[in-house]
């Protein structure tokens, strides 16, 4: 996955769920090739910002994409949206493991 890598069925569920989607996919997508600001990206993606929002904290909270302020020329902060470098690997080992690493009330 990314740097810290999940352990548990709860956390593995989370990542991939966060992922499940194509917008979120196309997000990414979209954001492999250059960090973007937020308008430019609900421009590209062809949706509001609103909605672009959370899909972007999903991303994120998951550890997929990481946003910074930056100004702009105009002296204006805008939020800029990143990939952060990932790879999922799942398996049957891996599901077997996370599934063994989950504490019973968390099934």
């Amino acid at each position: 996955m990314h740097a810290e890598s999940v352990t548990d069925a709860t956390g593995l569920s989370a990542r991939l769920a966060a992922i499940a989607s194509p917008q979120r996919m196309r997000i990414i997508a979209l954001l492999h090739g250059e960090p973007l600001h937020v308008s430019e990206l609900a421009r590209r993606v062809g949706m509001s910002r609103a909605l672009l929002y959370m899909h972007l904290t999903k991303l994120e909270e998951a550890g997929f994409v990481t946003g910074h302020l930056e100004l702009g020329d105009d002296g204006k902060a805008m939020k800029i949206f990143e990939v952060v470098p990932f790879q999922i690997t799942l398996d049957v080992a891996s599901l077997v493991e996370a599934v063994a690493n989950t504490p019973p009330e968390s099934e």
